[in-house]
């Protein structure tokens, strides 16, 4: 057997999925596949039950991935002690952003972070924030950076940068150079939704509860799974919907979405770096917190 092959296993294992496995390791589903089949013949047992889109692991494949992880952890503390001897900041680091952070924010700072450390190769996952958070927990990620707070207790928090929901609509809108609209102005327009899960809509949904508003007082007429297909959705006509105004900020300097505030309301979040409690961290996961923290 080899550590990489082992090392798909566990992933896909832990993710359920070979998609979401193929995702995270940067490789196709036919690849993951492949390895996969290698293993078992290799062994000479099935390791896996395939259940429609999700696997889960045989008694066979129970034994292999408790094994491997303890195999993994090994390679990593051998990589770790020797990094921290030779004074080196190296290897992939894997990391997870939800939607705002990882699509608007990370990449700068990852560009920053590999001029000091060249050696260093950045994986970045873009997902919603419980998606992330859940990664983090079952060890795909070193850290994610997500807009909602996680309060599992396994998770560790640090404050990140700070962070603001708008209404967004076009340009062209009646609202459009009002500055500012009362909450029960939503009622009446078309609205679009991010996905449950988006730490977007749970800060929206959070702040609007406290106005005495739920989504059920709102004409939804779509859900969608990402920041950039909400504000597209926004620009074409099809309804109003609140984002981070970091997600509108080209839009607005170009004059095609126009930005409201909630009279009365503040829809101001910080975004938080989270990692797994008491998981060992490498040389090059511990360089890139610091470096986060430092900048905030």
């Amino acid at each position: 057997m080899d550590l990489h092959q082992i090392e798909i296993f566990c992933t896909l294992i832990k993710l359920r999925s070979f998609s979401k496995a193929a995702e995270a390791l940067y490789l196709t589903q036919p690849t993951v596949s492949g390895h996969i089949k290698n293993l078992e013949t290799e062994l000479g047992v099935r390791l896996l039950d395939r259940l429609g889109k999700r696997v889960i692991p045989t008694e066979e494949g129970e034994v292999l991935y408790r094994h491997g992880l303890k195999l993994l952890e090994l390679r990593d503390q051998a990589r770790h002690e020797i990094e921290s001897l030779s004074g080196t900041v190296s290897g992939v680091l894997r990391l997870g952003g939800s939607t705002i952070p990882g699509a608007y924010i990370l990449p700068s700072f990852i560009k920053t972070f590999r001029k000091k450390h060249p050696s260093a190769s950045v994986h970045l996952t873009i997902d919603d924030t419980a998606n992330v958070a859940e990664a983090v927990l079952n060890g795909g990620l070193c850290l994610g950076v997500v807009g909602a707070k996680v309060s599992d207790p396994r998770i560790e928090t640090h404050a990140f940068l700070k962070d603001e929901l708008v209404v967004a609509v076009p340009s062209s809108h009646p609202w459009a150079r009002k500055g500012s609209i009362p909450a029960e102005a939503l009622k009446k327009e078309p609205f679009i939704l991010r996905e449950e899960g988006s730490g977007t809509r749970r800060i929206m949904e959070e702040r609007l509860a406290k106005a005495g508003l739920s989504l059920g007082d709102l004409q939804v007429v779509a859900v969608m799974g990402s920041s950039d297909a909400v504000r597209q959705a926004v620009k074409a006509g099809l309804g109003a919907s609140i984002l981070s105004i970091r997600a509108l900020e080209d839009d607005l300097r170009a004059g095609r979405l126009s930005a409201l505030r909630l009279k009365g309301m503040k829809l101001e979040r910080s975004f938080s770096v989270i990692l797994l409690k008491g998981r060992s961290r490498s040389p090059l996961c511990k360089a890139f917190l610091d470096f986060l923290l430092k900048a905030k």
